[in-house]
């Protein structure tokens, strides 16, 4: 299932609408927007609780826009432009799609989203405090935030079980065959990444070389299956059929969106299968 909604939720990072929104109220610049974008659910909030909750940048880069982007656009700017931009992206992209697929595809995302525990998911609560969108888009794009952020809670949970810092996590998907120049942006510097390398070697997880260990793909799957176990809650509600309804209707809105997310994206989605 996160590979129907992610593509969904990803369209406010990718699509020159959503870009525009931002630009709009004054956050010029693609982490302006970010930043500002995905942390408004918290408030008029500084870097501290962003470093610690979106997890992968390094705090300097953080304290470079938060908290001076309040000053450009309060909370509640921000989330009007980042829900604006990604209605018009998706409206872009499903033009073709009946308005009967896309009420019920976010009926049953509504419905999955609202079974979300709270507890511990900083960025979900957050998501799922906010009010119901008014037009099937935006509570479409609302409740796939919603399910991204609670998941991507559940994935740092992970991580920091695992005893993974990011720039370690960063280094280890490199080493799995991201591309670094999606990566070497968030702000670590070269001595980091080094040391980082080195940590994972000194742990099994790499070797000498730098090449993946099988012993690393097994700790790395356990991570991911935490992370999937953590999200399954929404879904075992569903159950069976209404999931894969959802997932039969999210299906051309994915892969849609997939059209403007580029192949090399730091989010990792697999391409749509044929």
């Amino acid at each position: 299932m996160w590979t129907h909604f992610e593509p969904v939720h990803a369209v406010t990072y990718f699509h020159p609408r959503a870009r525009a929104a931002y630009e709009a109220v004054g956050l010029r610049g693609y982490w302006r927007g970010y930043f500002a974008g995905r942390a408004a659910p918290l408030g008029p909030t500084g870097a501290a609780p962003v470093v610690a909750a979106f997890f992968s940048f390094a705090p300097h880069m953080v304290a470079r826009a938060l908290p001076a982007v309040w000053r450009l656009a309060t909370p509640e700017e921000a989330l009007r432009a980042r829900l604006t931009g990604a209605v018009q992206a998706l409206a872009e992209l499903t033009y073709e799609l009946p308005e009967t697929h896309l009420v019920e595809a976010a009926d049953l995302l509504e419905t999955a989203a609202g079974e979300l525990e709270p507890a511990g998911r900083v960025l979900g609560a957050a998501n799922a405090a906010l009010p119901r969108g008014e037009y099937p888009l935006a509570r479409l794009w609302q409740a796939a935030t919603t399910l991204r952020e609670h998941r991507g809670d559940g994935h740092v949970g992970a991580l920091v079980a695992a005893d993974l810092d990011p720039v370690e996590i960063l280094a280890w998907k490199v080493a799995l065959g991201t591309s670094p120049l999606n990566l070497l942006g968030r702000g670590w510097t070269e001595d980091q990444w080094a040391a980082a390398r080195g940590r994972l070697a000194d742990r099994g997880w790499l070797t000498g070389d730098g090449e993946p260990t099988e012993h690393g793909r097994a700790a790395h799957q356990a991570v991911e299956d935490a992370t999937d176990a953590a999200a399954a809650r929404p879904w075992l509600v569903l159950g069976p059929d209404r999931t894969d309804r959802l997932r039969e209707l999210l299906d051309p809105v994915a892969r849609a969106a997939h059209t403007v997310i580029p192949a090399d994206s730091p989010i990792g989605l697999p391409a749509p299968q044929s």
